[in-house]
């Protein structure tokens, strides 16, 4: 199976598109050691939403790492944030600038739409076709894209990383309501620091999908790891620290599915 996938009855899917750490063995064997780490896992994240099938939302979780194909990243390969350095669809690099392929065996053409074709389009068709479902239950759906990145990553930012990072596209990807809904909650608290729509706006996910004139309405939260979880190998969750933001994050989702209902 090239996604984990679990249906819900509420009108929302939480899709983890960067927990995959595995590496079909096609691709790993022309990698780097580095990059069979896979470092830049959105890690433990189906810990940290553990409380999703209690709420009867849908998940659907990436089995495939993200050095082998971005499931985040549109199929064209464009820059999703122009003129600002990023990874794209077949990462060639880890986010410290490690090479993660061995001396000429960087994916060419050919084999880049072999991935697109293999393992990114079967997570979006899934993701698609889960929509769909239920929107024709609900008649409208929230699609909550959840990502977690280490707090320093001087490649992309400087300094230390808000604690969470909301991305609506610039309020494109959902209705002000749903955003007003989530970000009330995530103001009202003082203990972890927020931003809205700053180096994070969301992904492809949330801009393809995140379609609100016809009902689908995309968020994404991009979380730093420290808040649940050491960012140095061996990347072991901590969930002594984790139950101090679940409540928190427990709350916002909660808060969407209300408003989403109403």
């Amino acid at each position: 199976m090239d996604f984990r996938f679990k249906a819900g009855s509420t009108p929302m899917l939480l899709s983890m598109p960067h927990v995959g750490t595995d590496i079909p063995d096609e691709v790993a064997v022309h990698m780097t050691p580095c990059a069979r780490a896979t470092a830049d896992t959105d890690w433990h994240l189906a810990e940290l939403y553990g409380f999703a099938q209690q709420l009867g939302i849908s998940t659907l979780a990436a089995r495939w790492s993200r050095y082998a194909i971005d499931l985040n990243r549109p199929p064209e390969n464009t820059n999703l944030y122009p003129g600002m350095d990023t990874t794209g669809l077949c990462p060639v690099d880890t986010f410290g600038r490690e090479r993660l392929y061995q001396e000429g065996h960087v994916p060419d053409q050919a084999e880049v739409a072999r991935r697109l074709a293999r393992y990114w389009q079967p997570y979006h068709n899934q993701l698609r076709a889960e929509l769909a479902r239920l929107l024709a239950l609900h008649g409208r759906v929230v699609l909550w894209d959840a990502h977690s990145i280490a707090s320093r990553v001087p490649r992309f930012f400087e300094g230390r990383l808000p604690d969470l990072n909301f991305g609506t596209a610039e309020g494109k990807s959902c209705d002000p309501g749903l955003e007003n809904a989530v970000l009330e909650l995530a103001r009202a608290q003082d203990r972890f620091s927020i931003a809205l729509n700053g180096r994070f706006k969301g992904g492809h996910i949330t801009r393809f999908y995140g379609q609100p004139i016809g009902g689908v309405h995309a968020i994404q939260l991009e979380m730093c790891q420290c808040l649940y979880m050491i960012e140095a190998p061996p990347f072991a969750y901590r969930p002594e620290v984790a139950a101090e933001v679940q409540p928190l994050l427990k709350d916002m989702v909660q808060a969407a599915l209300d408003w989403v209902r109403a």
